[in-house]
């Protein structure tokens, strides 16, 4: 059976490893001419992490990055609101995507190679390219929408003891130390907004703002729910399924997780009957995640009654424990 996944990215890697494990002959098309040089910080939670273990490379994933010191959730005083203690592995995109590269063998990723699925002859095609999914697009007619959000990120060449979130006024602040002694830095503010709604914020926000590098700005949108993910022998995995905004730090994981569920789905070789049940197992999981992260979102934009939104922050961050978001993932072992 061949598989013909279109995007080399975190979820097309991850999709393309189960399949080659579970007995598929794989190919990776991406459009870029190679693997990023430089990206953002990346929180794999424990599921995705689990996930990686199962697909052999989580022990090359852990030792990429370093595990998530305990942060705090600030107001732009320096206030503490809450502690963030989740399980959280920390690693760059690129370090992630060299450690999935390097689990395929060579001629496995073809870079620089654009193609569609109607152009693609294999028994299964999966679409792994992305918000902007030319797949998706071609097969349902769906397009993200904006959240009315725009985010800010950077990285600093220096280290900071612990990460974490400071909100304010319609907008917030956030800091992600990684593993080689940089930091990366995430903002949201609203659209017509700016990076000098930080100048005044605690330390080290100013320092950050002031030695940063590589400064990128984007939309923050998020893909309404697909009636289903799958059509014919094509199947829709992470961003192209279900992109959501970035709150919950759940994109890249939720992508992992797709790959290893699809690929666990397909192990038996029914290419029909295995995309129903990817189907199943994800999209109403995803689709829940996709909301959630929509609402905190909506949450950070408040201006309106700040006080009230700290304090049930607050409250949250006390009583909820490290989520598990994939609790519906089936357990069965991928083939081979």
């Amino acid at each position: 059976m061949r598989a013909a996944v279109i995007g080399g990215g975190v979820g097309g890697l991850a999709a393309a490893i189960g399949l080659r494990r579970a007995g598929w002959d794989v190919t990776v098309f991406e459009r870029s001419a190679g693997l990023p040089a430089t990206g953002t910080g990346l929180g794999i939670w424990r599921d995705a992490m689990a996930a990686l273990d199962r697909l052999g490379v989580g022990d090359r994933a852990r030792r990429a990055g370093r595990r998530q010191p305990e942060g705090t959730v600030r107001r732009p005083d320096g206030t503490v609101l809450g502690r963030l203690g989740a399980d959280v592995h920390l690693l760059t995109r690129p370090a992630l995507l060299g450690v999935l590269a390097d689990a395929l063998p060579a001629g496995v990723v073809r870079f620089g190679e654009a193609v569609t699925w109607q152009g693609c002859d294999h028994d299964l095609v999966v679409g792994a390219d992305g918000i902007g999914s030319g797949v998706r697009r071609s097969l349902f007619g769906v397009e993200p929408r904006p959240s009315g959000s725009v985010g800010w990120r950077g990285t600093v060449d220096f280290a900071v003891p612990a990460g974490g979130e400071t909100w304010g006024r319609g907008v917030k602040f956030g800091l992600t130390p990684q593993a080689d002694g940089r930091t990366n830095w995430y903002a949201l503010t609203a659209p017509d907004g700016d990076l000098t709604a930080f100048s005044t914020w605690h330390d080290p926000i100013p320092r950050v703002l002031a030695e940063s590098r590589d400064v990128l700005r984007h939309s923050l949108d998020y893909l309404p729910p697909l009636r289903t993910y799958v059509r014919d022998r094509v199947a829709l995995i992470g961003d192209a399924a279900h992109a959501m905004t970035p709150d919950l730090g759940q994109g890249a994981c939720q992508a992992i997780i797709d790959g290893l569920a699809l690929a666990t789905a397909l192990a038996a070789g029914d290419v029909a009957s295995g995309l129903r049940e990817y189907d199943r197992v994800r999209r109403r999981t995803t689709q829940r995640l996709v909301k959630r992260s929509l609402l905190l979102n909506r949450l950070a934009r408040v201006r309106r009654l700040v006080p009230v939104r700290d304090t049930a922050l607050r409250i949250a961050l006390a009583l909820a424990p490290a989520p598990s978001w994939s609790a519906d993932l089936e357990p069965d072992e991928l083939a081979g």
